[in-house]
């Protein structure tokens, strides 16, 4: 396949230097959107939510990944193909989050539950749609539903 060629929008300022397990949802960053991209913004604060896409820029890129995991690194839920999992390690690792929007102020854009740390690329930015965006009868395993 082809290459790709990804160019930052902006970037997640907030007090997380590392990674961090749990508690994510009530963090509040910001995100600061290059000025050149400012118009772009307008009328997004009419939404009460967005779609953030990012870079997890701190994971060591180019190394070659199980394609089987267990789940949460729980060795008591079953092996199960890396895609079928929410793990950070990805052969691209983009992450995603769907966070609430409290304010905008020119081109920067105050978020709360953004599970992103401090100097994370952001690429992209979605308002969140309900009815698109959430799936009607969506099913999980249940190795999901009993954590």
């Amino acid at each position: 396949m082809d290459m790709m060629t990804l160019k930052p929008i902006g970037m997640v300022r907030n007090k997380v230097k590392q990674p961090i397990r749990h508690g994510w949802g009530e963090i509040v960053s910001e995100i600061i959107v290059d000025s050149d991209l400012t118009e772009a913004l307008d009328n997004l604060d009419e939404f009460s939510h967005l779609i953030v896409l990012y870079w997890m820029h701190q994971l060591p890129a180019g190394r070659q990944l199980p394609l089987k995991v267990h789940p949460m690194g729980k060795p008591e839920l079953p092996l199960v193909g890396r895609f079928a999992t929410r793990s950070p390690s990805r052969p691209n690792p983009v992450g995603q989050a769907t966070v609430k929007l409290l304010e905008r102020h020119d081109n920067i854009l105050k978020v709360k539950g953004l599970d992103a740390i401090d100097g994370t690329p952001v690429i992209d930015i979605k308002p969140y749609l309900p009815g698109y965006d959430s799936a009607d009868g969506a099913k999980v395993p249940l190795w999901m539903t009993n954590q």
